[in-house]
């Protein structure tokens, strides 16, 4: 099925109201093998989605993936069980000029305001880390739902970090026919948050994240659907081609800089490439300085 006919379907379950939305995707989980039900359940309007964890998952829903939340809690990650973390305080900061350029893009000038890239210089930065953290506080949202796509595609941590296990993503749909887009979209135990491995490693990747499919997948999840906000965790731009690739095809760009290491020519270097972007925001990550309510620090990470 190709994606427009997936999308058109999502429309129709949408407009059905709350009870026909939750059988839907019940319907979907059960009969996978002939429907798009992540992409349906990506574009579904989640109709509790608050601060906590996604409903207690019984053994029914094999589809939904799980976090190693262990992991995640050792590593200072938001936890949108815990009622405050300084950490999820600080993100909520670092979202809002984002979320305002994301939904208020046409009238900003901003083409394709809702697909942010999150990137760094060189390795080691906090990339990922960020990435996961502000997909997780913008899925807190109660009518916002947040696609993140693993793009860092010779590298992949999404995946590895969250606990999710291995499965065929973004490299195997660019790659041919069969797979379709919705086919390789996780459902997750956060509500409103739903994500896309990187795949495979393939020695064309930079090809492919420039091909044409790319190309227009970006633009059917910016135009169709500009009310979700689509992540797309890539490579540094120094360390690999593919970010400066997938950042002409973003509205947003956020540039980690780890704090007090990262040197300034290196930074400099690194936003020339991004000259062709509308959007490019700064998250200064790793410090560990005493900091004041309007300068974002990460000393968990």
């Amino acid at each position: 099925m190709s994606i427009e006919k997936a999308l058109e379907k999502a429309s129709l379950a949408e407009s059905l109201g709350p009870a026909k939305r939750s059988n839907s995707i019940v319907d979907n989980q059960t009969e996978s093998t002939h429907t798009n039900d992540a992409l349906d359940a990506f574009f579904l309007t989640d109709d509790n989605n608050g601060n906590a964890k996604a409903h207690s998952l019984d053994a029914g829903e094999k589809n939904i993936e799980r976090f190693n939340w262990e992991f995640l809690h050792e590593h200072g990650f938001i936890d949108p069980s815990v009622g405050h973390m300084k950490i999820a305080e600080e993100f909520r900061s670092i979202k809002r000029p984002i979320m305002s350029n994301a939904l208020g893009g046409i009238e900003k000038g901003i083409e394709r305001s809702n697909l942010i890239l999150v990137t760094s210089s060189v390795p080691g930065e906090g990339k990922t880390f960020s990435a996961i953290n502000l997909a997780i506080s913008i899925a807190a949202e109660r009518d916002k739902q947040v696609l993140l796509i693993d793009a860092d595609v010779a590298k992949p941590s999404v995946s590895r970090v969250l606990g999710i296990k291995r499965t065929p993503g973004l490299i195997e749909y660019l790659e041919g026919n069969k797979i379709d887009f919705s086919d390789i979209i996780l459902q997750t135990e956060i509500a409103g948050l739903r994500i896309v491995p990187a795949g495979k490693a393939h020695q064309f990747s930079t090809e492919l994240l420039a091909s044409n499919k790319m190309i227009n997948l970006s633009r059917e999840l910016s135009e169709r659907y500009a009310d979700r906000i689509v992540i797309f965790d890539s490579p540094p731009l120094l360390a690999a081609t593919q970010a400066e690739v997938l950042s002409s095809m973003v509205g947003q760009v956020i540039l980690v800089i780890e704090a007090e290491k990262t040197a300034q020519n290196i930074v400099i270097e690194a936003v020339k490439k991004l000259e062709s972007c509308d959007v490019v925001l700064a998250l200064l990550n790793k410090t560990q300085r005493s900091m004041d309510m309007n300068y974002y620090g990460y000393g968990q990470y």
